[in-house]
């Protein structure tokens, strides 16, 4: 075990930390100066935790705690002050501190948060590890080392794959690394969803056009196919293809040939496959919406990607990773969620699956007021059971509707992709609102769509108001005195 460094000018204080850590089995060394600890830091490395005085002689606590979030992010540093005034618990936490101790303090609860800090150094150390250890995709579930496995034994062959799973579950990230472990992985790899593009258009991106094949086709164009030639073609939500456009693919898996709209001379296609779909193609085939020798085609190697409340162990390392990543785009220390707040996220069900997650540390880390997130700084939602889940944090399959109660009116959630039913599902509350006598029922639904519109468009933004803003179509004036009307102020600009 590492030892815990305490380091303060005031030999009484060194004395009373040593002996209380001692007594309670935990090893510790203690230092004089802020130059001390560089010194013992260049010879040793790092401690499990630094407990750091921030006013000494010869040296800051602060430039020290600077110092250490540059070389060692990973070391939870407390600051300790007896000038317990606000300017230096802001500076402390803005410095990226795990906590602030404040003198004279209570030392039981000094050995408490001094232990506290430990279990998420070692938590954070093994998060780290793992994921230096882990492929493009993060897991330890046993199901998504299954599928990492799976991968592995693809890696030498250039098979059609088609990856099962829900809205944002990251079937996406299966494809990129099936194509960067495959023989193709010097090729491009060309991402398409064939759900968000107009049926009429589709057919020109998937295959490209001649000019003059139609209106508006002005010059030759490469589709999708020719992009990805030699490397590999990603379909995502093959489910959603149109007949006709299935026939046109079935022709190329089958001759590996293809035309360009409007073209004579045919193309050959060196292209790998590997298509993702959230619905159940068998019975789209039995449905008659999904062409049976295409499914048969596509269903060579399936992989299933599982949902997130399936490998709920994940959380913590999935989160921690978006939070970091989230600080980094936004230039910020990166948040900590306490242990009551993490265990909260593992007890939701994450409609909205991985993407979700991703989409609630972004809103973390613009709207969450302190560096540690506690369960209060949680959306009211995430608290909620899994068939109260409001319509902007459902993903409803296409054609489904997500089950739907009030949210809080002046609770913002993070705002998620809701599927192509929101208006239904929106209208389905407002019946449920009107029939249950509710009053004013314009106002609570409006305040609600403008918080999430507002949540959302500031998430995206990584908090820059005048972006988001101008995303939305609004001034800038509108979207602050927005966010004050709605409570989502936290004093940033």
């Amino acid at each position: 075990m590492k030892s815990i460094w305490v380091v303060d000018d005031d030999h009484s204080i060194r004395f009373v930390l040593d002996k209380a850590l001692t007594r309670e089995g935990l090893p510790v060394r203690t230092f004089a100066s802020a130059r001390e600890v560089r010194a013992a830091l260049e010879q040793d490395g790092p401690p499990q935790v630094l407990v750091s005085d921030i006013r000494m002689p010869g040296g800051s606590g602060l430039d020290l705690l600077t110092e250490l979030r540059a070389q060692h992010p990973s070391l939870p540093v407390i600051v300790m002050t007896a000038f317990s005034d606000l300017d230096s618990a802001v500076a402390a936490f803005q410095g990226g501190a795990f906590d602030y101790l404040a003198k004279p303090f209570d030392l039981t609860r000094a050995v408490e948060l001094i232990r506290r800090a430990m279990a998420q150094s070692d938590t954070e150390g093994a998060a780290l590890e793992a994921q230096a250890n882990t492929p493009e995709m993060l897991g330890q579930a046993p199901a998504m080392q299954e599928l990492f496995r799976a991968i592995g034994r693809l890696s030498q062959s250039q098979v059609t794959v088609l990856i099962t799973g829900e809205s944002g579950a990251g079937k996406e990230l299966v494809a990129r690394a099936l194509h960067k472990h495959s023989p193709r992985a010097a090729g491009p790899f060309v991402a398409i969803n064939t759900a968000a593009i107009p049926k009429d258009l589709l057919e020109s991106e998937l295959f490209g056009h001649e000019r003059g094949a139609f209106t508006g086709a002005q010059a030759q164009r490469r589709g999708r196919f020719e992009q990805a030639e030699g490397g590999t073609l990603f379909l995502d939500e093959i489910g959603d293809m149109p007949l006709e456009l299935q026939t046109r693919l079935l022709r190329v898996l089958s001759d590996g040939q293809y035309y360009r709209v409007g073209g004579h001379s045919p193309l050959k296609s060196q292209v790998r496959v590997i298509a993702a779909t959230h619905q159940n193609l068998e019975q789209r085939v039995r449905d008659g919406a999904f062409r049976e020798d295409l499914f048969h085609r596509l269903n060579v190697i399936r992989l299933r990607l599982p949902p997130l409340r399936e490998r709920r162990e994940d959380i913590p390392l999935l989160a921690r990773s978006f939070l970091a990543a989230s600080a980094q785009e936004l230039g910020v220390e990166p948040k900590r969620l306490s242990e009551p707040a993490l265990a909260q996220l593992q007890a939701f069900d994450f409609p909205g699956n991985v993407r979700q997650l991703q989409n609630l540390c972004h809103w973390l880390t613009v709207m969450a007021p302190s560096q540690v997130v506690d369960v209060k700084d949680l959306p009211p939602e995430l608290g909620e059971s899994p068939t109260a889940v409001p319509a902007p944090l459902a993903q409803a399959p296409h054609g489904a509707v997500a089950p739907v109660a009030p949210a809080p009116p002046l609770a913002p959630a993070p705002v998620l992709a809701g599927g192509p039913d929101w208006a239904h599902q929106m209208a389905l509350e407002a019946a449920r609102l009107l029939t249950a006598g509710e009053p004013d029922v314009w106002d609570q639904l409006t305040r609600r769509f403008e918080t999430e519109l507002v949540v959302a468009a500031l998430a995206h933004t990584r908090g820059r108001r005048i972006e988001a803003a101008r995303l939305l179509g609004i001034g800038r004036n509108t979207i602050t005195r927005k966010i004050q009307e709605l409570g989502l102020d936290d004093g940033s600009e």
